[in-house]
């Protein structure tokens, strides 16, 4: 099934193909790029002779070692079904759940727009996980604080303190209201750019994504939702500032998978005090000679962020166990060694 949509002459470089991407692809297949997965079968945007995009409708074959998700640049053979996958540049993840390690939410991408609402105020926590998720894919992080004209100072406030929370990260105030940000963000969403929007259900993600657009923008939309709310499936979006949006999912679930390098680009504070710790392997639980509980006594650091930072590390662990067996076995050695020498302590 395919049906042809308008692009500029330069059709891949409009869907965010890059020499990188180039140097990976097979001469005897027609790259395209993937805008949404059903199972086995990909819609995908691939470059016409005219130099429109058609949009295709592409089965994988039994043989591929990798399932494709939304942004990756596959191989289309002469049947029309995926053959290659190229390498990925950048992924955005999150856990699996059951022990099944990480999702891969979206390929290829140079910039995450973690979006967070300011209605109802700043959600300190949010911001924090967010964060190390774009972080951990390896593209830049660009925090959206949306629905900007529900606070009295336009977000102000709030933005100087997500800032503290994500050292490093452009922060940008947005009202799809007012307009107010949206000029700046699309300074973000240049030609050739590849992004991804972050944030949970309600965050205003569609609101902003339409704000983007404007009604003059034109826009290419794949995917056979059949009905379907529109943040059940990953589309893939041409916008007019020449940048490419893949809109996934809102995110139920803060659960993080990340890795602890992640973890220190948004905590660089905590980082910092750790330096300064007696011992390589301090806790920060309240040791002698632990630089982090002194700035938690003197005031340079904050309580709450200090309590989700040792979530997210307690999370990271888990995770970890959880999918290396081995590891889960010796935890589960360790417990029922003490859980032994408590009920002998007991008889005492």
């Amino acid at each position: 099934m395919t049906d042809t949509l308008t692009a500029t002459p330069d059709a891949l470089t409009r869907l965010g193909w890059t020499d990188a991407d180039a140097r990976h692809t097979e001469g005897t297949t027609t790259p395209a790029r993937v805008v949404v997965q059903h199972g086995t079968v990909c819609d995908v945007l691939l470059p016409s002779a005219d130099g429109t995009l058609t949009a295709h409708t592409a089965p994988t074959t039994p043989a591929l070692p990798v399932t494709p998700v939304a942004g990756d640049w596959v191989g289309l053979g002469a049947d029309g079904r995926i053959h290659t996958v190229a390498p990925r540049r950048a992924v955005l993840t999150r856990s699996g759940g059951h022990g099944h390690g990480r999702q891969i939410l979206a390929a290829n991408i140079d910039t995450v727009l973690v979006v967070v609402p300011l209605a109802g105020g700043l959600n300190a926590a949010m911001v924090e996980r967010l964060s190390v998720m774009a972080w951990d894919s390896g593209a830049q992080p660009v925090l959206v604080l949306s629905k900007s004209d529900t606070t009295d100072d336009a977000g102000a406030r709030d933005t100087d303190t997500a800032e503290l929370l994500s050292p490093g990260v452009p922060v940008i105030p947005v009202s799809v209201r007012t307009g107010d940000g949206l000029d700046t963000l699309r300074s973000h969403l240049g030609p050739g750019t590849t992004a991804v929007m972050l944030g949970p259900s309600g965050a205003g993600k569609t609101s902003l994504l339409n704000a983007l657009e404007g009604t003059t923008e034109a826009v290419a939309e794949v995917g056979r939702s059949g009905g379907r709310h529109t943040t059940t499936t990953r589309r893939l979006h041409l916008l007019a500032s020449g940048g490419v949006l893949l809109d996934i999912p809102g995110i139920r679930s803060l659960e993080v998978a990340a890795g602890r390098e992640a973890v220190d680009d948004v905590f660089t504070d905590i980082a910092a005090l750790a330096d300064h710790c007696r011992y390589a392997d301090c806790g920060h639980d309240g040791d002698g000679g632990c630089a982090v509980t002194e700035g938690l006594l003197t005031g340079a650091l904050s309580p709450d962020r200090l309590a989700t930072w040792r979530k997210l590390q307690g999370e990271i662990a888990y995770r970890r166990r959880r999918e290396d067996p081995a590891e889960m076995a010796d935890m589960r050695r360790q417990w029922k060694a003490v859980s032994k020498q408590a009920r002998r302590n007991g008889r005492r």
